[in-house]
């Protein structure tokens, strides 16, 4: 699997020190890792706004201005997945760690046998977790659950989501969208993208879902998405 983690520190050595022992787990554990370094809680929660997708952060907890617990506060306001590990060198806020919902708590200088220990009860945790699709829209960000999503289908700049009790409308591509989603969907014309769990019926120019809607499909794309249907059930 893949892992975007952000750390989070207000002195550049432990950074770069921090940033190291990910590389070095990756390799370990043979995970692909996208690493992105904040040196406040203002500078990462600034780009938070826009990024929402976080599988871990690893956060010092006594920086200048808003400190490492006051950030993860904000992000468990509409965040509950992301995996939270704080890496300081003060054990006073190990109790409002936990408020948090923290998977640890380690002091500085951790040692890269802790941390890869860390982490791999973090990629555990997501792994284990519903896989949900990431939406922003409105000026906020829904973590929808995939077998929720019925189709999502492409409009000139936007794509539209349609689930099963909303739809909604975000500024992307079907392509990056696609990335984010598992073999269940499939690419059944070229502005469509459906959910082959809600399939109830394959006809020659759509598909029937189970809620009765019908999704267009590509001319002679038929056989191909019954046999999608086939190798996955």
């Amino acid at each position: 699997m893949s892992y975007k983690i952000a750390i989070c520190d207000d002195c550049i050595t432990d950074i770069a020190y921090i940033k190291k022992l990910v590389k070095d787990w990756s390799g370990t554990a043979e995970k692909t890792v996208n690493i992105r370094t904040f040196l406040s809680a203002e500078a990462f929660l600034f780009q938070y706004e826009e990024e929402k997708d976080f599988d871990m952060l690893l956060l010092d907890i006594e920086m200048g201005g808003q400190n490492g617990v006051e950030l993860a506060k904000k992000v468990r306001q509409d965040n509950h997945w992301v995996q939270i590990v704080f890496i300081t060198g003060f054990p006073d806020f190990m109790a409002e760690g936990y408020e948090v919902s923290a998977l640890h708590y380690l002091m500085k200088p951790v040692t890269g046998e802790k941390l890869f220990s860390v982490l791999d009860r973090a990629a555990a945790g997501l792994e284990k977790q519903e896989r949900r699709l990431p939406i922003v829209h409105d000026r906020q960000t829904d973590f929808v659950p995939l077998d929720r999503i019925l189709y999502l289908e492409a409009q000139k700049q936007y794509v539209c989501i349609h689930t099963v009790d909303r739809v909604y409308r975000m500024k992307a591509s079907l392509r990056e969208m696609e990335a984010s989603l598992d073999k269940y969907f499939f690419k059944c014309q070229r502005s469509f993208l459906i959910n082959l769990c809600h399939v109830a019926q394959i006809r020659g120019k759509c598909v029937v879902l189970k809620n009765g809607e019908e999704v267009p499909i590509s001319r002679g794309m038929a056989d191909e998405v019954s046999r999608a249907v086939i190798e996955l059930f």
